[in-house]
């Protein structure tokens, strides 16, 4: 059976609003959080899941309840990249003393490295294929890019071309035995009922 994953990021927090790197911390969404994650159920009810995953995280777990899917499996290797000494702050804060500093090829203290982040979401993927089927899950922005990245066979690195907002739905798949990016970063007042099945 062939493969399917959809991503969904987390609603707005505090820190996400504010660009602050938010992994281990664990945050609540806020009201406008909690508005649009509840937005992106109609585009989710009509979608038969054949496996539902969530990062551990409140924010994530929250998400996934607002949309619909309430008992997700929990998932470890769906947590977000950990930022280590970083955690908190935002890009402009760390080159300060880090000039061009990116998560993608810069050296976060304490934290984790792209390999790292990548052995993760390559369990994600594999497990996703062999299960077959549709797999949906809720994470965070820079370990969904990473995901994305190694379904396509990409360097971990290469997430960073994959921007991806808060409570959006985003579809891996594939094209005729080739893996494909199906959609990509549809907030809930773009993605009408079944229009991304």
């Amino acid at each position: 059976m062939s493969a399917e994953i959809w991503l969904v990021r987390h609603g707005e927090t505090e820190w996400s609003s504010a660009g602050k790197h938010t992994s281990v911390t664990d945050l609540d969404l806020t009201e406008e959080g909690v508005e649009v994650a509840g937005a992106l159920r109609p585009a989710l009810a009509l979608v038969d899941f054949d496996h539902v995953h969530s990062s551990p995280r409140l924010r994530a777990r929250r998400t996934a309840e607002l949309a619909g899917f309430p008992d997700p499996q929990v998932d470890d290797d769906l947590v977000e990249w950990a930022y280590g000494d970083y955690e908190g702050i935002t890009t402009p804060q760390i080159r300060e003393h880090d000039p061009g500093w990116t998560v993608w090829d810069g050296v976060t203290p304490n934290g984790e490295t792209p390999v790292q982040v990548a052995e993760r979401l390559d369990r994600v993927v594999d497990r996703a294929v062999r299960e077959g089927g549709r797999t949906l899950v809720f994470g965070h922005s820079h370990s969904l890019r990473v995901l994305a990245a190694r379904w396509l066979g990409l360097t971990p690195q290469r997430g960073r071309h994959f921007f991806l907002s808060t409570a959006t739905i985003s579809v891996l798949g594939e094209d005729r035995g080739e893996r494909v990016v199906r959609h990509w970063n549809v907030s809930p007042d773009q993605a009408r009922p079944g229009s991304l099945a």
